[in-house]
C-alpha cells in the first residue's frame, strides 16, 4: 500500500553545493530503486539548530516527499543512517494528516457562517394606541 511520507534530514553545514546535489540525487535514486516514488525534493536552506548535534550548531535542511510502502521507507532511513554527511533525520507519514485536513475543510465549507446569513432589519415597535380618556376619568398629567 502506497502512502505519503515526508523525510526531513539535516546535512553538515560545511558541505559544498556539488556534494549536496550528489547526496540528494543519490538518496532519491536509492529511494526509487527501493520502490518509492519521489514526489518532491526541496532545499530549506541553512539554519541554526536548536541544540548542538555532532559538534555542529548549523545545518542544511532538506525535505523529500515520497510515496512509498513500509519497506521502501526503511531502506531510505537505513541509507540516511549510514550516510556520514547526514547529522539528523526524521520521517513523518502525512497521508492521514492530509485526509483529516480535507475532512475538516469540507465540514467547514458545508456549514453556513452566521455572518453570511442576511439578518432582517429590526422593525421599529408599533406605536401603542392611545386610549382616550373617558369622560369620568381625567387624563394623567405629566409632572416635571
Amino acid at each position: 500500500m502506497q502512502r505519503i511520507y515526508e523525510v526531513m534530514f539535516i546535512v553538515r553545514p560545511d558541505m559544498t553545493d556539488e556534494n549536496l546535489d550528489k547526496l540528494v540525487s543519490n538518496l532519491e535514486s536509492n529511494a526509487v530503486t527501493a520502490g518509492a516514488k519521489v514526489k518532491n525534493s526541496e532545499r530549506m536552506g541553512k539554519r541554526r539548530l536548536a541544540y548542538m548535534v555532532r559538534n555542529f550548531n548549523d545545518g542544511i535542511y532538506i525535505l523529500m516527499t515520497l510515496e512509498a510502502d513500509g519497506p521502501a521507507i526503511h531502506e531510505v532511513e537505513r541509507r540516511l543512517r549510514v550516510s556520514e554527511p547526514v547529522i539528523k533525520f526524521i520521517t513523518v507519514r502525512v497521508d492521514e494528516i492530509q485526509k483529516r485536513a480535507e475532512k475538516i475543510q469540507k465540514l467547514r465549507a458545508s456549514k453556513v457562517k452566521r455572518s453570511a446569513i442576511p439578518t432582517p432589519a429590526p422593525e421599529a415597535p408599533a406605536p401603542l394606541p392611545v386610549a382616550e380618556a373617558s369622560a369620568g376619568e381625567a387624563a394623567p398629567e405629566a409632572s416635571a
